[in-house]
């Protein structure tokens, strides 16, 4: 799927001033789980004058000290993920993205809790991968048995 949608977010993305798109599809690995739960990438432009564009990130007003406090550390994390200093300015919109009436702010939905597997297909899995020597292998082919094995038994 991601083949078919690529070119399209990448244009759209070019269109707001994201020439790398990894910036936006990797906003919480680039500047970390806690800035991007305060904080989220809305535009980069480009002025008239000097070197580097300016990155706008969106926060609630509630944040927004604490994200203007982080914004040497932005700069350079983004920097970073473009390979070169693209970035000279970071700017801070302070906005309840959801509406005036919630007041709240909804980046991201909260993640999905998934059940446990079933205790047979936990032991199932648990059984075929016993005969494997090392720990972090064995628990990872446990975890891969056990998603496959749930699975085929919810389709």
């Amino acid at each position: 799927m991601s083949g078919f949608i690529d070119g399209q977010v990448r244009k759209a993305g070019e269109q707001r001033g994201f020439a790398v798109m990894r910036l936006l599809t990797h906003w919480n690995e680039i500047v970390g789980e806690d800035t991007a739960k305060m904080a989220r990438p809305v535009d980069v432009g480009y002025g008239r004058e000097g070197f580097g564009a300016t990155l706008t990130v969106l926060c609630t007003g509630s944040a927004a000290p604490l994200v203007q406090q982080m914004l040497p550390q932005i700069r350079e994390k983004v920097n970073a993920c473009y390979g070169y200093s693209a970035i000279s300015r970071v700017r801070v919109t302070q906005t309840a993205p959801v509406g005036f009436s919630e007041g709240q702010m909804a980046f991201q939905s909260a993640p999905v809790q998934k059940a446990p597997p079933p205790a047979h297909v936990i032991a199932a899995s648990k059984e075929l991968a016993s005969d494997v020597e090392s720990d972090g292998l064995r628990r990872a082919l446990e975890r891969l048995g056990q998603n496959v094995m749930a699975k085929k038994k919810s389709t």
